[in-house]
This record gives structure tokens, C-alpha cells and sequence, in this order.
């Protein structure tokens, strides 16, 4: 085992635990009562976006409900190396942002004003934006913490509001995260589920016991789709995405109860390890018995799935048989059917995981669950 795989797990728990996030809010706010400074939003928004004019349409909102000062800067779209698939992230943004303005009854222009005009150019925005740590549009920023489109402005309602600044009579948030499986019902003959995932996805990670009981009180079949993170595809994942994620999905997991945080990176031979029994847990009908047991060991419990000691934890209590566990490691077929899934995946006009397929309709999004749901429920009519 080496250093960085031992070291990981205990400073990653730390480094996502809520006990240091508070002391980093105390610490700001003590910085800034002692320089007598205002409260500053920070808003990126970014033009032709449909997420940053989603956002657009409710800051005024947001303005009259807190005592902030809310800054704009208008910057540019993503890199490339953020956006490996630019041309299916812009088709798929427009599907996600009307459908995302359907849930919360929102009716925004795609050439909505900003709330306030930019204070400087767009090339000092994206480098105060890059200074700051993210790459996005449609992202708010207050002290040291990002906040993306009407999916987390909660996160920031609930943090203004635990510093009292909140105008008189506001109380709740605009946008109050929903149950995810809320009025769900046994279905007949649903159609099934495809669940496209990769072991190397947070996002996957903390949506997976969500999905199975999406699956079990619909009646819904969950058919596993794996596909290979893609760092090991040969496509970029730029720092400021990697620590976005890990830290976005550290406060969706609390949110929802489930654990995570201490975490030990399954990147390369442990995600191979991990994808070469996918085929045996499902021919042996652990497949979600054993996706579940290796997310919560790798995401969970700092587990190195490149350790057959851990491995085959995983793996037993998963209800597999080790013999025939470490008989399928050498068994390279999985990777067809990972490459199968990939193409599908990239057919359907998405590129990242977690991802779910009902009938036509296709959702991108562990935070999305709840349109998977919806899907479900119309497909009897």
C-alpha cells in the first residue's frame, strides 16, 4: 500500500468533515466583522446559458430576502477540459434547464437581465472565477464556498440565514430541497431502469441506495450500466472539478443520510478490480449487493479495493464467494460491456455518470432522481 492510498482516507474525512467546514465559516466571518466589511455574493453568469438564466430570473428574489451585496461577473463557458463533450453538455443543458424550470415553476428569458452590471472585463472575471476555485456559469460564491444554479441557492439561504441576514418575515428557503422518492407507488409492469454509473462517480456513489429503493418501491428493474470513470478514458478532469465535486457531493450525501467522506480514491487497478466482478455478481444476483458494498467501502470507509484484503471484504459480504471472486479478476470481459455502455450512454446524447434511462426519457444527475421518478410514474399512463 502506498502513503498517498493510507494517507487518504483519514485526511479526506477531515478535509469533508462538517466540523472543519463550520470552523472555516467561523473563521471567515471573524475576518470580515473584523475588516468591517458587507456580506458579498459573488455571481458568475455566464450568456447563453439556460442554468445562469434560470439563476438570473430568481436573484432578484434572492436580493430582497438577504442583506448582501450582490456582485455579477460575466464570464466565459467552460474549457474544454471541463467540458470534454461541449456539444452534448449545450443540447443536454437546454433539456435539463426547461425541465428543471418546469419542477420549480419557473418561466425565466434566456436573455433575462443579469441583477446588476458587470464591474469589470469578462477576462478579469474568468480569472477571478478560476483565483476563486470553480470554472462554471451559473455559480454564487460567498466566503469560500460555491453554490451552483437553483439546484444548491438552499445551501446558501440556510448558511445567510444562519448569520441572521435575512430580511424581516423571510424564513424557509425559495427552493427547499424536495424528498427524493416522495409519493412513490408499487407500479404494474413498470419498464425497467437503466442506471448508468462508474465506480470512480461520488455522484454515483451517493445516489445508488436511492435508486435501488426507487426500484423497489415502484417495482421498477434496475439495470446496472457500467462504464469507465473518465480519467481513465483519456479525458482531462481539471483540479477545480475534481475538488467541486467531492465537496458538492459531501453535503448531497448529508443532506440525504448517506455516508461518505471518508474516502480512498479507486482510481485505476482498484476500479478495474472492481468491474471485472461486476459480471459474476450479476450472473450470481448481487449486483446491487456488491455496487453497494464496493461504493460505501471505497467512498465510506477508506477502503483500497486494490488490496485483496478489502477486496474481498467487500466482496463476502456482498454475499459472493472470494474463490470465485478472485477467479473472475483475470477475466478481461467486462471491459466489452463497459465500452458497450459507454457508446449507449453517448447515443442517448449524455457523457457522464450517474445517468438514468425510463422509456425515452434519459436524466443526467444524482440530484435529478426525482424526474427519473416522474418518468417512471407516466410510463403507466
Amino acid at each position: 500500500m502506498s502513503i498517498k492510498t493510507w494517507l487518504m482516507p483519514p485526511v479526506m474525512e477531515y478535509l469533508l468533515s462538517p466540523g472543519r467546514l463550520q470552523r472555516q465559516r467561523d473563521t471567515f466571518e471573524k475576518r470580515r466583522a473584523a475588516r468591517h466589511e458587507a456580506p458579498i455574493v459573488h455571481y458568475f453568469h455566464q450568456p447563453g446559458d439556460p442554468y445562469s438564466a434560470l439563476l438570473a430570473s430568481v436573484l432578484p428574489q434572492l436580493q430582497a430576502r438577504y442583506r448582501v451585496t450582490l456582485q455579477t461577473h460575466i464570464v466565459s463557458p467552460p474549457s474544454d477540459a471541463a467540458a470534454p463533450e461541449r456539444a452534448k453538455l449545450v443540447a443536454y443543458s437546454h433539456l435539463d434547464a426547461a425541465r428543471l424550470a418546469a419542477h420549480y415553476g419557473l418561466q425565466p428569458s434566456p436573455n433575462a437581465p443579469v441583477p446588476s452590471r458587470a464591474s469589470e472585463a469578462r477576462e478579469d472575471a474568468d480569472r477571478l472565477r478560476q483565483k476563486l476555485g470553480h470554472y462554471l456559469g451559473a455559480m454564487l460564491y460567498f466566503g469560500g464556498e460555491w453554490y451552483w444554479g437553483v439546484d444548491r441557492l438552499h445551501y446558501l439561504e440556510s448558511r445567510l440565514q444562519s448569520l441572521g441576514l435575512q430580511t424581516e418575515g423571510v424564513s424557509g428557503c425559495l427552493f427547499p430541497p424536495g424528498a427524493d422518492l416522495g409519493q412513490t407507488v408499487a407500479l404494474t409492469n413498470p419498464p425497467p431502469l437503466d442506471f448508468f454509473f462508474s465506480f470512480r462517480s461520488p455522484y454515483s456513489a451517493i445516489v445508488a441506495p436511492r435508486v435501488f429503493e426507487l426500484g423497489r418501491l415502484t417495482g421498477a428493474d434496475v439495470r446496472l450500466r457500467y462504464v469507465l470513470p473518465m480519467a481513465m478514458r483519456g479525458l482531462p478532469v481539471p483540479r477545480e472539478k475534481r475538488l467541486y465535486i467531492v465537496h458538492d457531493a459531501a453535503r448531497e450525501a448529508r443532506l440525504r443520510g448517506i455516508p461518505f467522506g471518508r474516502m480512498n480514491d479507486p482510481i485505476g487497478k482498484p476500479t478495474e478490480r472492481g468491474l471485472s466482478l461486476m459480471p459474476l455478481a450479476l450472473a450470481c444476483g448481487k449486483g446491487p449487493a456488491f455496487m453497494l458494498s464496493f461504493m460505501h467501502g471505497v467512498w465510506a470507509q477508506g477502503m483500497n479495493a486494490g488490496s485483496d484484503r478489502d477486496l474481498k471484504s467487500m466482496v463476502e459480504r456482498a454475499g459472493l464467494p472470494w474463490t470465485q471472486a478472485q477467479e473472475a479478476l483475470h477475466d478481461g470481459a467486462w471491459r466489452a460491456t463497459a465500452e458497450n455502455n459507454r457508446e449507449e450512454l453517448f447515443a442517448l446524447g449524455l457523457w457522464g455518470v450517474p445517468s438514468f434511462k425510463v422509456d425515452d426519457t434519459v436524466v443526467w444527475g444524482q440530484d435529478r432522481l426525482w424526474a427519473t421518478q416522474e418518468a417512471l410514474l407516466r410510463s403507466i399512463g
